[in-house]
């Protein structure tokens, strides 16, 4: 997925190279600062995010992409802040009658298995509110646990935890970061939520015995997944 990203953030680079080159050459006369141009930089990634294979939910950049495209409309004019206001609360509704009718038939197998693994079992708690969290489990038993990451930052380093079978993770980084470093003979499921933040899952190990699944909301924040010895290519 990391090599998709690059493709296509390439191809966006490339596009705007052409056009300003084309510009200077007086070939196309196109202002590249138009009306709303700051709107591109909600829509360009939350376009490039709904190609994330690794994550199963997209709704973060669907929101973001469909907030991008609507501010867009009204720096242009095309259409009105008042009728956006209007329908804002209809949109709701709709919105929430489709999920309450439709929203298991999405639901998906991830989605399953962190409800049914979480609820085997209590979870640890760790939150760093505008201040930071170094977390290591050495020799000790890991089941789940809720990682909060407010105006901070938190570390959870499982290399040398004993993990049986499932884990769960539920990991919210708001305006903050959180690295969860786990043991290379684990394979990690993530279910993520990024809204105008970053999920990364750099585990590259698969059909492994042990399981950690995460469940990952990234709001103007990141959490990133990986092992000890990671180094990005």
């Amino acid at each position: 997925m990391e090599k998709v990203n690059r493709i296509l953030w390439g191809l966006v680079f490339i596009v705007l190279g052409v056009v300003v080159a084309l510009n200077a050459l007086d070939i196309i006369d196109f202002n590249i600062f138009f009306n709303g141009w700051w709107t591109l930089l909600i829509i360009i990634p939350c376009f490039i995010g709904l190609f994330d294979t690794t994550n199963e939910s997209r709704i973060g950049n669907i929101i973001g992409l469909i907030i991008g495209i609507v501010l867009l409309l009204l720096c242009n004019g095309w259409i009105r802040f008042d009728l956006i206001f209007k329908l804002f609360v209809p949109a709701i509704l709709v919105f929430i009658g489709i999920y309450l009718i439709f929203g298991n038939m999405f639901r998906s197998k991830i989605t399953e298995k962190i409800h049914e693994t979480k609820s085997k079992s209590d979870s640890e708690s760790i939150c760093a509110t505008f201040s930071e969290q170094f977390v290591v489990k050495n020799d000790e038993e890991f089941k789940n646990a809720n990682l909060d990451a407010i105006f901070g930052s938190v570390v959870l380093d499982l290399t040398n935890a004993k993990i049986k079978n499932e884990a769960v993770i539920t990991a919210s980084a708001i305006f903050g970061g959180i690295d969860i470093i786990v043991p290379k003979d684990v394979e990690v499921k993530v279910k993520s939520t990024p809204i105008f933040g970053g999920v990364s899952n750099r585990n590259k190990t698969k059909d492994a015995k042990k399981v950690i699944y995460v469940d990952a909301l990234a709001l103007f924040g990141s959490v990133d997944i990986k092992w000890v010895g990671f180094k990005k290519e």
